[in-house]
């Protein structure tokens, strides 16, 4: 098949650094070159793929210097699938919903695969009016829960390459936790239970714009470089020595997570996840056997 895939152009594919997304189109892509089908990958100009590149920016727009205006970089990237619409027989998407007006109108088939939160109040409407009859692609079962008048056509798990990631089965006892810092994420419940337990903890995560005040004024205070450890971003070879060696992955989420990647990264790694039950949690955890799914009110 001729397949087009859409990424998002916050991150390199596969991303430098952080990118749930990006790393999930870029496994996706080169998966399907691999066994035979042609692929073309629109995406930022900095990806690495062994499918045809389209770049639609130069560089990620995350670290971007210039700070690119994001949705010039998107209109760059639906002129290309305009332009070469009829070269494909199915454009898959992972951009939320910005296309579907110009591939429903382009008759060209798609799919959309969608990674993030559903429960945002505008949608709703949306939704019934405007996307009705386009196809999506969960990615757990939890996250159509705010939309099921959707067109849903599947439920596809993330997965990971095979070796990708190996067991460690000597860690050296500290709880991770790993991703982005932000409120839902829980960074600052984590830094509560680990000392709780009397256990250090290691963080290792980026931290946006937007978060920059929660993390100033909720989660540094709290870091004392002993107990507490603050590691920053890491990429991908840092990240399995990170998940290997620890004793646990803390995972105290408070949002209708749609899939926790970094949960089947740690299970890679023989590391265990201690989850809150929100969002695709129990469906990524088998409770007890790969990790310990606890109810969110037993720390509040």
């Amino acid at each position: 098949m001729r397949i087009a895939q859409l990424a998002p152009l916050a991150e390199a594919v596969p991303p430098k650094l952080y990118g749930g997304t990006e790393r999930v189109v870029s496994w996706l892509t080169e998966e399907l070159v691999d066994i035979g089908h042609e692929v073309t990958l629109f995406a930022s100009g900095d990806s690495i793929t062994n499918a045809v590149l389209e770049p639609c920016s130069p560089q990620a727009l995350r670290l971007d210097p210039i700070h690119r205006d994001p949705m010039l970089a998107y209109g760059v990237a639906l002129a290309q699938i305009a332009d070469q619409a009829s070269q494909f027989d199915v454009v898959h998407s992972h951009i939320d919903w910005v296309h579907i007006p110009l591939l429903r109108r382009l008759g060209v088939p798609f799919v959309t695969t969608l990674h993030g939160r559903l429960d945002l109040p505008d949608l709703s409407g949306s939704f019934e009016n405007c996307f009705v009859d386009a196809p999506f692609v969960s990615i757990s079962n939890a996250q159509r829960a705010p939309l099921p008048q959707a067109h849903w056509v599947a439920t596809v798990y993330h997965g990971l390459p095979k070796n990708l990631l190996k067991p460690n089965f000597a860690p050296e006892g500290y709880l991770a936790f790993l991703g982005r810092i932000a409120p839902e994420k829980g960074p600052d419940t984590a830094i509560r239970l680990a000392r709780a337990a009397g256990i250090p903890l290691k963080i290792a995560a980026k931290v946006d714009k937007v978060d920059q005040a929660y993390f100033e004024n909720k989660v540094r205070p709290l870091i004392d470089g002993k107990d507490v450890e603050f590691v920053g971003e890491i990429d991908e070879p840092q990240k399995a020595a990170f998940l290997g060696n620890a004793a646990a992955l803390l995972f105290p989420i408070c949002w209708p997570e749609p899939f926790g990647l970094v949960v089947i990264e740690a299970m890679a790694c023989g590391t265990p996840a201690i989850a809150f039950r929100c969002g695709s949690v129990p469906e990524l955890i088998e409770d007890g056997v790969t990790g310990f799914v606890v109810e969110c009110t037993a720390i509040h």
